[in-house]
């Protein structure tokens, strides 16, 4: 328990502290982003002095220092959202449907709530900073018959209240589209000046773009429905609409320059000061740390990286850790020794079983789940083919080969539940049918599911001519429907059992009908399933995203490229640098499970829209490689394999693997992979 309480702790100090100094970089910036802003809303080409003199005595003004301080609060607000929102592996939704229901989730209403109010302070702040006809919401205008001066609504400073509310939605909405608060690391390490000084041009570039997008939508929405809020504020406030002046719910009202003007600085301002957050939290998080091998002390032991490695409470760790492991096994020989030390009093190699464990851990569980994600797309209601079997005892094996090594935890076989992306690092209940791994497999069930799915998962329509004994040639090949499988075991995710001597069993009792009430809910069920299938929006609603599925299988394979690299490299070293063989004795299931994994990997290439390239988007602050992953992640395969048999040789063919691995290997020595 003490163990427990010092690890979280000290992953709560690292985390936590990098957050902290992202968040004061952000608000050191503030003074220089607003003198631009400040710069930029006063700027008169022709008075170059008096505009230079107005801008100096602005920032010291009092009013300045105020907004300096509202900013503050927003970017400290920013900043714990990023800590709190921020997720190494991306929500790919894998219908619109459930894109719709993220959006309308009560957290991400409370998101977007609070981003709306943060963009109307904003906003506030820089109608004050501009000044003129935008600084107040009430302005006199006319005298009354009493003599009275009469107060009426602002609307140039409503409007850009109102834009700045708009604004925060637009960046709420568009953190979950693009997935901001997604943080990918780089696969090239850079300090943390020369990459804010990389990115800095495309952050101001993104924030220019979105906020001239913003403002041409919300002139727009204005322009509709503007007199809605002009008249529930003016009501509300008891401020008077001075109808002498132009409404800018108008066209004309809109053809402002100055307005526009103002308002697309504002908003660039505005998206810059959260990006900037997002940005500075980004390259915190993902500096490389660099974890002890092993500890003289006990009490530092937990903080080592073999037991970072299999730590299965927190994912950002885990990642840092992988990342390390990637970087010390190809630059760092004096880490690499002590990977390949072995104990002392006992002499075992601790070091390099709980590395190398945890690396064939994670990339067996991904073979899992590819070939659990082949057959289910593959399977037709019937019998295995005969290389489906092939590729789930291959898979199997090389799980088994893992668990055989000493030190090493037990992976999982295929007849366990399997684990999704989302749960590579924590522990997960359920088959592969449970709602766990229904991001990867096809709704059937579904009334919306398309007849060709059903087909593809074997859900037949009994009106259609492939039901009953007339069966594709295609099909039959996949072996007949065995009336002794156990329908049970196939729900259950477990492979199919061979086939015993087949009994024709008895034909059902003519008495066993159903009864009416059930076949009238049936018939009912049917014609609201048929009706609603017809409807355009459904439809387009709940039909699966094509590509959405092969994404969410690789959302997390930075893990596994790092762990790819990192096991390969230091294979690789072991060649020259292994004083006491403790690499040579995993060094056939190392091979096979690469040789396994490949051949999952491949096979899911062949699947349809898994080799598609994803369409390129416009400049925006979110984060899109892992659309990418599964191309880094089987090119990371590949590289992995070449950099242990170009190493090894000709000496691998003394390994003790299976013929159709070595085969498989015998390629990538006469490079013709």
């Amino acid at each position: 328990m003490f163990s427990l309480k010092q690890n979280s702790w000290f992953i709560r100090k690292v985390v936590i502290w990098r957050a902290v100094a992202s968040i004061a970089w952000s608000v050191l910036l503030l003074p220089v982003t607003t003198a631009v802003f400040v710069l930029l809303s006063r700027f008169s080409l022709f008075h170059p002095i008096q505009w230079i003199l107005d801008c100096t005595s602005l920032l010291t003004a009092s009013s300045t220092i105020f907004s300096l301080v509202v900013l503050c609060g927003v970017v400290l607000i920013t900043g714990f959202f990023n800590l709190e929102f921020y997720t190494l592996v991306p929500s790919i939704p894998c219908s619109r449907m459930a894109l719709l229901g993220t959006v309308l989730h009560p957290r991400q209403c409370v998101h977007s709530l609070v981003y709306c109010t943060m963009g109307m302070l904003v906003m506030w702040c820089a109608s004050v900073t501009i000044g003129g006809r935008y600084s107040t919401l009430g302005t006199p205008c006319r005298q009354s018959e009493s003599g009275e001066v009469v107060t009426c609504l602002n609307e140039y400073h409503l409007f850009l209240l109102l834009a700045g509310a708009f604004m925060g939605y637009s960046h709420s909405f568009l953190g979950v589209v693009q997935n901001m608060y997604y943080v990918s690391f780089q696969p090239i390490q850079q300090y943390k000046y020369p990459r804010f000084k990389g990115c800095l041009l495309m952050v101001v570039k993104c924030s220019v773009i979105q906020a001239l997008y913003s403002a041409r939508n919300f002139a727009a929405l204005y322009f509709f429905f503007g007199y809605i809020p002009k008249t529930w504020i003016s009501s509300t406030l008891n401020l008077q609409i001075d109808s002498s002046l132009q409404s800018l719910d108008s066209l004309t009202g809109l053809l402002d320059f100055s307005l526009l003007y103002h308002l697309s600085i504002s908003g660039t301002f505005l998206y810059l000061t959260w990006y900037l957050t997002v940005l500075l939290f980004r390259i915190y998080v993902t500096e490389a740390y660099s974890f002890p091998v092993q500890s003289t002390f006990t009490e530092d032991a937990e903080q080592c990286l073999p037991k970072v490695l299999t730590e299965k409470t927190t994912s950002v760790m885990k990642f840092l850790a992988l990342q390390d492991l990637a970087l010390l096994s190809q630059h760092s020989l004096s880490r690499r020794l002590e990977v390949f030390s072995l104990s002392q009093p006992g002499g075992h190699p601790h070091n390099w079983n709980a590395i190398s464990g945890e690396c064939l851990s994670l990339l067996s569980e991904l073979t899992q789940r590819l070939v659990a994600h082949q057959d289910a797309v593959a399977s037709n209601g019937r019998a295995k083919s005969q290389s489906a079997s092939s590729d789930t005892r291959s898979a199997s094996s090389s799980s088994s080969v893992v668990s055989g090594t000493e030190g090493i935890a037990e992976t999982p076989r295929l007849c366990v539940p399997l684990r999704t992306p989302g749960s590579v690092f924590k522990s997960s209940v359920g088959g592969a049918n449970s709602a766990l791994t229904a991001p990867f497999t096809p709704d059937v069930n579904s009334p919306f599911s398309s007849p060709a799915i059903r087909r593809l998962v074997g859900q037949q329509d009994p009106q259609s001519p492939w039901s009953g004994a007339v069966q594709s040639p295609h099909i039959m090949r996949r072996g007949p429907k065995l009336w002794s499988a156990s329908t049970e075991s196939e729900s259950n995710g477990s492979p199919l059992a061979s086939p015993a001597p087949a009994t024709v069993p008895s034909p059902p009792a003519a008495n066993q009908k159903p009864s009416f009430l059930a076949q009238w809910l049936q018939n009912r069920r049917e014609q609201v399933k048929s009706f609603l299938a017809k409807r355009v929006l459904i439809m387009y609603l709940f039909n699966k995203l094509p590509e959405a599925s092969s994404q969410a299988l690789f959302a997390d394979s930075q893990a596994h490229i790092w762990a790819l690299q990192g096991l390969s490299h230091l294979v690789a070293a072991s060649f020259s640098e292994d004083q006491f063989g403790v690499v040579q004795t995993t060094l056939p299931n190392i091979l096979s499970c690469l040789v396994v994994l490949l051949e999952a990997v491949d096979r899911h290439f062949k699947l349809p829209h898994a080799s598609s390239k994803p369409v390129r988007t416009i400049c925006s602050m979110g984060d899109s490689t892992y659309k990418t992953l599964r191309f880094a992640l089987r090119a990371a395969l590949k590289t992995a394999i070449y950099k242990i048999t170009t190493t090894f040789g000709e000496h691998l063919n003394a390994v003790n693997i299976s013929t159709e691995h070595g085969k498989r290997l015998q390629q990538f020595l006469e490079f013709k992979e």
